[in-house]
């Protein structure tokens, strides 16, 4: 039997890059992510619906990502979807399904472009400027419920 699993999104982050490191020194940034969906109901109306993913970024791409990206920042991310399971400090199984980035390109880089490699990929002389692409969507919690 066959298996895929590939993930290609474009949004915006919803705050800045969160870099940290393991003991063993490697880089581990987790961008969160909105993806904005546009559609009409049964009624014919315009709805919009917004899906919060988490992004997770290792090594010098996290690194750069970190120095280059901030809130309201537009990307696009090629990736896989991975789910991870631990135990909070409460004792309680948590479960989470996040996208491990293998590329990264920035994108909507406002008064100059984002310098990306082969690929698409992120390279160190990457710098977008000036990005203020900041919508509505930003201001309003990550746990708002969509209204069906």
């Amino acid at each position: 039997m066959a298996n895929l699993n590939k993930v290609l999104l474009i949004g915006n982050l919803t705050k800045d890059p969160e870099l940290r490191y393991t003991p063993q020194g490697t880089a581990v940034a987790n961008l969160r992510m909105a993806i904005n969906r546009r559609f009409r109901n049964k009624n014919q109306e315009m709805k919009d619906e917004v899906c919060f993913i988490t992004v997770v970024t290792w090594d010098k791409q996290a690194e750069t990502c970190n120095q280059y990206l901030h809130k309201g920042s537009p990307l696009f991310v090629e990736g896989r979807l991975q789910s991870r399971s631990w135990e909070d400090n409460a004792g309680q199984k948590r479960n989470v399904v996040e996208v491990r980035a293998e590329r990264i390109q920035f994108l909507g880089a406002g008064g100059g472009q984002a310098k990306t490699g082969a690929g698409g990929q992120i390279t160190e002389d990457a710098i977008p400027e000036g990005q203020t692409t900041e919508s509505s969507w930003l201001e309003e919690s990550e746990e708002k419920t969509d209204e069906v």
